[in-house]
């Protein structure tokens, strides 16, 4: 399984958000900037993310994006998952979809993986990212 650079974008996005928030909007231009992506591509990630009421947004001057929630609230999972769909490595990990899924002990594989992906991206939280960045900058 790949991630996109949806996904890995989007999560530098929101990385981004959290660690420099000061209680006032961020711009896309900035973050784009710190994290060396194209505007164009941040403002094509933004609208699954504000949908999905992960964003506030402002208008103006002074505008941009801040999270809507703190960021131990933020699971990589919730943002891969978002940007990217669903993280089974195969279509058949889906109930009902394999005709062969009573019979079949590479699903068992399959299985594993998919458990696998969901347990560390789901135990990791923006909050978590933010402290080891801090260690890695340090």
């Amino acid at each position: 399984m790949k991630i996109s650079t949806k996904g890995r974008y989007a999560l530098r996005f929101m990385l981004d958000l959290a660690m420099n928030d000061s209680g006032h909007a961020i711009t896309v231009k900035s973050v784009a900037s710190r994290q060396n992506i194209s505007e164009k591509y941040l403002e094509q990630i933004i609208p699954a993310l504000s949908k999905a009421g992960y964003l506030k947004s402002s208008r103006g001057p002074q505008g941009g994006y801040s999270l809507a929630y703190p960021p131990e609230e933020y699971t990589v999972g919730m943002i891969l998952r978002l940007t990217e769909g669903s993280l089974m490595p195969v279509r058949c990990v889906e109930p009902g979809v394999c005709e062969r899924e009573d019979n079949c002990a590479a699903l068992y594989v399959w299985e594993e993986i998919y458990k696998a992906v969901s347990d560390v991206v789901d135990s990791i939280t923006l909050a978590d990212l933010m402290k080891r960045s801090e260690g890695i900058t340090k």
